[in-house]
């Protein structure tokens, strides 16, 4: 089996990042290459550090110019080589049996398009934490035991609320770089490149085995986006043309799921008061219609 491809759109702050790339370097299985595209973050100290390291293992190029992040996105998938591609971000931590397990589900299920392991979430200073975004998706959305879902079954269960946390994903590299990042949904370009596996016929596999660490903290972009509206008029339009397709799909169940929209609409509410407080006209909008909109 070829190493596992991890490959980073980086963009933020060095010293967290250098905890990601550590986080990497202790993994119990060796057989990993890890590709760095710095998308033009200010200041040397990333490449300065892998150039120190000089592990083979590690690749660091940098964007002539700020391509953003859908592009990046796109470029970091590109550089993927072997089977399957970890697009990690740049504050996230591997667990140190997280490539070794990753490999072993890779065997034991060649035909996975998508593998999620179980995730501890931490907070920005590195200590466990627990949101209600959080709660939700482990206690109440997540299946209770390692599974399988192909096809409708994959999208109608992410429709009714997105549970997996993308940086920790093993995604095959084939379809995701086929299918690609649609332009224009910067927020939730990956649950809209999972829901394309799935309509695919494609297969998920939860493993239910903690091996990464995903950090939540109020200053990710899919926080800040929600007062000016953008974010909660992303999810929107593509739920409402999701919902349209699966219907042309005969995808019953996965159409009353992208109409009913159960955990986005929750979502929604939960950030209405802030929003009407703090958020322009657009995302008060945009926020309203989320959650009570068609």
């Amino acid at each position: 089996m070829p190493p596992l491809d991890i490959c980073v759109p980086y963009w933020g702050d060095p010293a967290t990042f250098i905890e990601t790339i550590e986080s990497v370097r202790a993994q119990e299985d060796p057989a990993w290459r890890l590709v760095i595209i710095d998308d033009g973050y200010p200041g040397t100290a990333i490449a300065e550090y892998v150039d120190d390291l000089a592990d083979e293992r590690i690749l660091y190029t940098r964007n002539e110019t700020n391509v953003g992040i859908i592009e990046n996105f796109r470029r970091a998938v590109a550089a993927a080589e072997g089977s399957h591609v970890v697009v990690l971000g740049s504050d996230d931590l591997l667990l140190p049996n997280y490539v070794s397990h990753v490999r072993q589900t890779i065997a034991a299920f060649p035909d996975a398009d998508v593998i999620q392991p179980g995730v501890r979430v931490i907070g920005s200073d590195g200590t466990p934490t627990r949101t209600l975004v959080d709660e939700v998706k482990q206690r109440l959305l997540t299946p209770k035991k390692p599974t399988t879902l192909v096809g409708e079954e994959m999208a109608r269960s992410l429709l009714v609320g997105n549970w997996l946390y993308w940086p920790s994903l093993a995604i095959r590299t084939e379809p995701a770089k086929r299918i690609g990042f649609q332009d224009g949904l910067p927020i939730i370009l990956d649950l809209a490149l999972l829901i394309d596996i799935a309509f695919e016929g494609g297969t998920l596999r939860y493993t239910g085995v903690e091996s990464f660490c995903y950090r939540r903290h109020a200053e990710s972009l899919s926080q800040t986006t929600l007062l000016d509206g953008s974010r909660f008029d992303d999810e929107r339009r593509f739920y409402v043309a999701t919902a349209q397709r699966a219907q042309l799909a005969d995808w019953r169940r996965a159409a009353r799921a992208a109409r009913g929209r159960a955990m986005s609409r929750l979502h929604a509410l939960s950030q209405l008061p802030g929003v009407l407080m703090r958020g322009s006209a657009a995302s008060r909008r945009a926020t309203w219609l989320l959650a009570f909109g068609r």
